[in-house]
């Protein structure tokens, strides 16, 4: 996986927070990468529903409220899959050696169910819970 997944999440943040509008060039400058990664993932996001940009007018709003995106739609808005893949298996172990005969099979019943996991995790997470964890951060930050 790449950082579209968290770029999307920092992004939506910025979006659901701000008072008006925010340009992709605004949005790129917190996320620490350039407005033309920003356009490519709110593409994604626009294509999903999931947020909304007007023609002729900079900036982007959310379609949805923090509290009922959850981060499964984020999820599967940027990465283009509903399916998780968290780990690789290495492609060629020795069938002669027993370990190598039976490790693929596995890691891959172990791993799936680990990923099953992670996609219910996400789907009972939202926005919204990032952004509580994110003020609670603040919270103690400030009152140190």
């Amino acid at each position: 996986m790449d950082t579209k997944f968290s770029s999307a999440i920092h992004m939506l943040i910025l979006i659901s927070e701000a008072e008006t509008p925010m340009s992709s060039e605004k949005i790129a400058e917190s996320v620490g990468t350039n407005p033309s990664y920003i356009r490519k993932i709110a593409g994604l996001l626009k294509k999903a529903g999931i947020i909304e940009s007007s023609q002729g007018r900079s900036g982007f709003a959310l379609n949805l409220s923090a509290d009922e995106l959850t981060l499964y739609q984020i999820f599967c808005a940027v990465e283009g899959t509903s399916d998780i893949h968290l780990f690789d298996i290495h492609r060629n172990p020795n069938d002669q050696c027993v370990v190598g005969r039976h490790i693929q099979p596995t890691l891959t019943e172990l791993f799936g169910e680990l990923e099953a996991k992670a996609l219910s995790e996400l789907k009972q997470k939202t926005l919204k819970t990032c952004m509580d964890i994110m003020r609670d951060r603040i919270n103690k930050e400030e009152t140190k």
